[in-house]
């Protein structure tokens, strides 16, 4: 099991940026994937994006690409979202997620394959 603690979510004005930050620890971060899901009042968890175990595949949500980055720190055992552009429907709170499987070939979407979950940070973009 792996621990996850977000940290970086508030109040921005639609057009802006913010950056959520998640440290882990306990497994071995460099050896799973890891993504962002957000889960908006009344609606159901969503993929935002992911990155594979190897840092060489990253996966984005349709409305994300063009506007979300997702990176990874395996020295810092971190991954980040940096947010741009920002709307008001990306108004959510944000959890980062470790997948429940070390070294999968193909980067996880799905909210079944993470097995590790952060708290949740809110997002709110005012419309």
């Amino acid at each position: 099991q792996m621990e996850l603690v977000e940290s970086g979510g508030g109040l921005v004005q639609a057009g802006g940026s913010l950056k959520l930050s998640c440290a882990a620890s306990g497994r071995t971060f460099s050896s799973v994937a890891v993504g962002w899901f957000r889960q908006a009042p009344g609606k159901e968890r969503e993929f935002v994006a992911a990155i594979n175990w190897s840092g060489r595949n990253t996966m984005y949500a349709d409305y994300a690409r063009g506007r979300f980055t997702m990176s990874r720190d395996n020295a810092r055992s971190s991954m980040y979202l940096q947010m741009n552009s920002l709307k008001p429907e990306d108004t959510a709170v944000y959890y980062c997620a470790a997948d429940r499987r070390a070294f999968r070939e193909v980067t996880p979407t799905t909210p079944a394959d993470f097995g590790s979950w952060g708290q949740g940070t809110q997002v709110t973009v005012p419309s």
